[in-house]
């Protein structure tokens, strides 16, 4: 089989398009990216508070802005868009996100194989030497042509 074929992709344009989607929804953003690298953020809102009482944003959002911040991550490494999906992703959920803060999903490509991409990356709320979250996963690529 055929290596599929990467289709141009610019992050930016990409979370653009897709708000209507489920990282749209969670209010996923564009920060910033790299030859290897994305970082995101996630804006805190009522919606997706886990414990009222807290305000603490549930878990579960920030678990879909790493995903979505590695995913991308494997895409520029890549060079453009190929489908693929999570293998594995492991979450370090090192503490709660402050009530109030925007959570940053930081995530890097740091080795790709023909069908296996590598990742590892980070979330905070501000202070990237106190992180809310560590992850490392892999991703496969479907083999489909877009």
């Amino acid at each position: 089989m055929a290596e599929p074929r990467p289709i141009p992709f610019h992050p930016e344009q990409f979370l653009q398009r897709t708000q209507a989607h489920h990282g749209g929804i969670l209010g996923i953003g564009y920060r910033a990216h790299g030859a290897d690298w994305a970082e995101l953020d996630l804006p805190w809102k009522h919606e997706l508070v886990g414990d009222p009482a807290s305000g603490v944003l549930a878990s579960g959002p920030i678990v879909a802005l790493m995903d979505m911040a590695t995913s991308v991550a494997v895409w520029m490494k890549r060079g453009g868009f190929v489908p693929h999906a999570t293998l594995d992703l492991r979450v370090d959920y090192l503490r709660p996100a402050r009530s109030g803060a925007t959570v940053i999903g930081r995530g890097e490509c740091y080795r790709l194989t023909r069908a296996i991409a590598f990742v590892r990356g980070i979330a905070h709320d501000g202070d990237p030497d106190d992180p809310v979250a560590h992850v490392a996963g892999t991703f496969m690529s479907t083999g489909a042509t877009p």
